[in-house]
């Protein structure tokens, strides 16, 4: 893993560490810890210390995931995605081969409280992305075999209670799911669309239009892989990886996305290619 210091505009002092495992994938944050998803041979997790030096591992932090993956491993059966729950009670990972989203109930120094995660049955095909709500109290999988979105209490001991059984869009392989206010934008890498999703006072999610697509699809916005928010939460940034761009858009009142900005060659997939966003 790589970490830098920033300073405005620039990144400094690049320091790299070993991630614990083969083949880091994904990487979660809560206050000074960092918890890296590592998604080759048998998949784990490895938790860091933030320092004003860099990264340090912390110790007693590693946890298997019983996985049976190459040390490269296969898009459909490596872990999809590492988050803590906003008040860092609890680690999750979705794991898209076993069809389970796993929890570690953390300690207050930073450690998994368990040797092993809590395993959890999908309500859905295929979880990959995670998201939460304003409250924190919900979250939101994304699940790719039939593109849909479960969302789950996450209780203390690590056990899901569903909340809302899986929503579908109507689209492709949905990905990677963001959220922006009390809207939600996921991205459906089979058909590269991005589906728009609203959720209400009482915590239910319903589609923003009766399709499942914010903002109509062009020839420039081919393999949709990741999206990001901004900090005020008003645009979206939706990158594809195909077509070599990264789309900017306003998000609407209604939850419609209004395109506003195309970034163009960048390296697409079939060359260096790119994978993975942030927003400022």
């Amino acid at each position: 893993m790589t970490s830098f210091r920033a300073e405005g505009q620039r990144l400094k002092d690049r320091q790299v560490v070993a991630s614990g495992g083969e083949f880091p994938a994904s990487i979660a944050v809560h206050g000074k810890a960092a918890y890296v998803m590592n998604a080759g041979g048998e998949g784990s997790v490895q938790g860091f210390r933030i320092t004003g030096e860099g990264l340090k591992p912390l110790k007693g932090s590693h946890r298997s995931l019983g996985l049976d993956n190459e040390e490269i491993p296969r898009f459909d059966t490596s872990p999809g995605e590492v988050e803590f729950t906003p008040d860092g009670r609890n680690l999750v990972v979705t794991t898209k081969g076993n069809n389970t989203v796993e929890v570690f109930p953390m300690k207050r120094d930073g450690l998994p409280a368990v040797a092993q995660p809590v395993v959890n049955d999908s309500a859905g095909g295929v979880p990959f992305a995670i998201s939460f709500d304003r409250s924190g109290k919900r979250m939101m999988v994304a699940e790719a075999e039939k593109s849909t979105v479960t969302t789950y209490q996450v209780k203390r001991d690590g056990r899901l209670k569903v909340l809302q059984e899986p929503l579908a869009n109507g689209q492709e392989t949905l990905c990677w799911l963001e959220r922006a206010g009390n809207y939600f934008y996921g991205g459906n890498t089979g058909n590269s669309t991005v589906t728009g999703y609203r959720m209400d006072k009482q915590g239910t999610l319903s589609l923003t239009n009766g399709v499942g697509i914010a903002t109509p699809p062009s020839a420039k916005s081919q393999g949709v892989i990741d999206l990001a928010v901004t900090e005020d939460e008003k645009f979206v940034y939706v990158q594809n990886a195909v077509s070599g761009t990264v789309d900017g858009f306003r998000v609407e009142a209604d939850g419609a996305l209004t395109k506003v900005t195309t970034a163009e060659g960048l390296p697409a997939f079939d060359e260096s290619g790119m994978e993975g966003i942030a927003a400022v």
